[in-house]
């Protein structure tokens, strides 16, 4: 399997179960791995290549085990997941994959899934995905691939920035979305669609993993 990420990030969410993430990790030539989630990897016979956090979620034996690839961020002022994003960061990798960074506490998933926002400029490319779908952040006027009939949502998080959709059954035309709800559960009509934004437009899109054939 070609990967198209040179680093998965591993957080202490709801670890993958589907084929798609778990394959992605499997052949991931890079994973860094917050302290929380390192048990999950080993257990599924893989090694993290780098384990970064404050060192508060990581059982001692993993501890012990994986002692030469630690790197301790102590400050409390980002989470798990944004040390080990920046840790990538500063390590030179460019094409990044987040899994298990949604699922289990409600509050944790919302503030990963916005933290994408952060993350972008720091990347050719950063994603989020779950066991039910893929989130990407969006910056800029971009066409998208996508299966007819994939489901596809849309969530502003610069409510002053106007957005126009092409290729979507319920196109949007020069609309600022001002909540959560109104650019979700559209639906893609081709193999493509285009978002054209405004300049102070940014969004999250999220795409529902399509079913299997």
């Amino acid at each position: 399997m070609i990967t198209p990420y040179d680093c998965v990030v591993v957080a202490n969410g709801s670890f993958p179960q589907t084929d798609r993430p778990l394959e992605l990790l499997k052949n991931a030539p890079v994973i860094i791995a917050c302290d929380g989630a390192v048990q999950n990897i080993h257990e599924r016979g893989l090694a993290p290549t780098a384990i970064v956090g404050d060192l508060d979620s990581i059982p001692q034996e993993m501890l012990e085990r994986y002692a030469d690839r630690i790197h301790v961020v102590e400050d409390q002022e980002i989470n798990d997941l944004t040390k080990a994003v920046r840790f990538a960061h500063a390590s030179g990798y460019q094409k990044i994959l987040i899994l298990g960074a949604t699922g289990l506490r409600e509050d944790h998933t919302l503030g990963n899934i916005s933290l994408l926002m952060d993350y972008a400029p720091l990347f050719h490319r950063v994603e989020m995905m779950s066991d039910y779908g893929l989130f990407l952040p969006l910056l800029h006027t971009a066409t998208l691939k996508s299966e007819p009939g994939q489901q596809i949502s849309i969530f502003s998080m610069y409510p002053c920035g106007e957005i126009t959709t092409e290729g979507l059954r319920w196109p949007i035309t020069h609309r600022r979305l001002t909540a959560w709800w109104q650019g979700s559960l559209n639906e893609a009509v081709g193999t493509e669609f285009t978002l054209t934004l405004s300049p102070d437009a940014r969004l999250i899109i999220y795409f529902q993993t399509p079913p299997p054939a």
